[in-house]
C-alpha cells in the first residue's frame, strides 16, 4: 500500500505544468489507487503553500473536475491517503486523531512541488 501511495504521487507529476488543471492530479491518482484495490480518503486534501501554509488551492486526490489551472511559480502539496477498506474516516475524542471508520489500515505519501516553465520540481527533502 505504501508503494502504491508513493507511485500514485509520482505518476501524476508528469501531468503537472503551466496550463494543466489541478483535477488531473485526482484523476491520475484515483485510477492507480482504485486499480490496486484501495480507496482514497476524501476528507483530507493537498494544499497550496504561499502567504500561509495550508492555503489555496485545494488539491483533491480523487477523480474530480475541480480546481484552477496551474501557473508557473505555484507551490503545493500532493499527499493522498490510501485506505484498505471504505473511504470513510472518523476523528477520535481527542479532536485530532483521524482513523479509518472500518478499522482498516491507511497510509500517506507526500511531496511538495513548484510549477516550473515545463513541469514541476519536487522541493520536499525526501526525493
Amino acid at each position: 500500500m505504501v508503494t502504491v501511495a508513493r507511485d500514485s504521487v509520482l505518476s501524476c507529476l508528469v501531468h503537472c505544468r503551466p496550463g494543466a488543471s489541478f483535477s488531473i492530479i485526482g484523476k491520475t491518482i484515483s485510477k492507480m489507487v482504485h486499480d490496486a484495490g484501495f480507496s482514497i480518503c476524501k476528507e483530507f486534501v493537498g494544499h497550496g503553500i504561499g502567504e500561509y501554509f495550508h492555503g489555496m488551492p485545494h488539491v483533491y486526490h480523487y477523480d474530480n473536475d475541480f480546481g484552477p489551472i496551474m501557473q508557473k511559480g505555484m507551490v503545493f502539496t500532493i499527499e493522498p491517503i490510501l485506505m484498505e477498506g471504505r473511504d470513510e474516516m472518523k476523528i477520535l475524542s481527542d479532536g485530532w486523531t483521524a482513523v479509518t471508520a472500518d478499522g482498516g489500515r491507511s497510509t500517506q505519501f507526500e511531496h511538495t512541488v513548484v510549477v516550473t516553465d515545463s513541469g514541476v520540481e519536487i522541493i520536499s527533502p525526501h526525493r
